[in-house]
């Protein structure tokens, strides 16, 4: 393994097996040399010195120690980041991008299941679920055959807000039903938004024409309570607003409000706080589905980043372009 490139593991070891499984390892073990029974959680003290001072390539995950100035200076021979997680934000610094050094991230490996939570909260709720259930939980009996023409998918609005990476693979999802599909997103031209298969508009036209308001932006200073009393209050009657980003995208308060009255329903896999105080209303409102933030990668999901991670360790050694790599420039308005 001399001539193999050095590789070191950095991350919450607990999450190692589950990113990594055994044929992954062997995988990852073919292109670099690492140690899987090597994990570090601080890159501090006299041995993690001497694996700095050697390594290559640095494989991180949930629960990754900073690369700050001070640890890259100790890492002189650094020239790849394999982040097998989402977001680099909290685990890299400028200094990381001043020396060159690529960053890739598993996020768009992250994104699928997210998406395809999304597409499923907008199917059962454009079948009127909320109210159907609960109907069907009093009444404990229906009539066979009953047509209800307030519900279904034929035709319906879904608003996506925000064009990331799981805004675009929702979208992409969407595309197979017969839905209207808007997108709102302030750094997409009405030609890339119709390429995706969507039609660009506003955030304040989307929000009062969709029937499913589906919000995928990133959590920015400036995002906070994108959706809003005010435009809460615009959603049409019925609208069912799907959260499966960020809890402060929305105002938590104006939500309960609204979904007191039964105008609107609402699927949250994320809330502000998180998790809601006990004696929060989400809990027992009728029209309110709430999940434990479970949309993103879960079991044997977190594999598929391990997955993405040893494919760009792969292409590393082959000497080909990183697949998913980062875009510093792009940083500052993502999550």
């Amino acid at each position: 393994m001399a001539d193999l490139p050095k590789a070191l593991f950095a991350m919450n070891p607990v999450f190692l097996p589950q990113l990594f499984p055994e044929p992954l390892l062997r995988r990852l073990g073919a292109v670099v040399d690492i140690d899987p029974a090597t994990v570090i959680e601080r890159f501090d003290g006299p041995e993690i010195d001497e694996a700095l001072a050697a390594v290559d390539v640095i494989v991180s995950g949930w629960g990754s120690p900073k690369l700050d100035e001070g640890v890259l200076e100790r890492a002189p021979r650094l020239r790849a980041v394999l982040h097998a997680a989402g977001s680099v934000k909290g685990h890299t610094s400028d200094a990381v991008w001043a020396r060159g050094i690529a960053v890739s991230s598993a996020a768009g490996a992250n994104a699928l299941p997210v998406a395809e939570y999304t597409l499923a909260a907008i199917l059962l709720a454009g079948k009127g679920i909320f109210n159907l259930r609960e109907r069907f939980r009093a009444d404990r009996s229906f009539e066979l055959g009953l047509i209800h023409p307030e519900v279904g998918n034929f035709g319906i609005s879904v608003g996506v807000i925000g064009a990331s990476a799981i805004g675009r693979r929702v979208i992409e999802l969407l595309r197979l039903f017969d839905f209207e599909i808007l997108l709102a997103d302030p750094y997409v031209a009405p030609e890339e938004a119709a390429a995706l298969g969507a039609r660009l508009v506003d955030l304040d036209h989307l929000v009062s024409q969709a029937n499913v308001v589906s919000v995928h932006a990133p959590d920015l200073a400036a995002t906070r309570h994108l959706i809003n009393a005010e435009r809460l209050a615009a959603m049409k009657d019925g609208t069912v607003v799907v959260n499966t980003s960020r809890g402060r995208l929305v105002d938590t308060d104006a939500l309960i409000s609204e979904l007191r009255t039964g105008r609107l329903s609402a699927v949250l896999d994320v809330t502000h706080p998180e998790p809601p105080p006990h004696d929060s209303p989400l809990f027992d409102l009728p029209n309110v589905f709430m999940t434990p933030h479970v949309a993103g990668s879960q079991g044997n999901e977190l594999a598929r980043m391990g997955l993405y991670m040893v494919e760009e360790a792969e292409r590393l050694a082959a000497g080909l372009p990183l697949l998913h790599r980062v875009d510093p420039e792009l940083l500052g308005r993502r999550a």
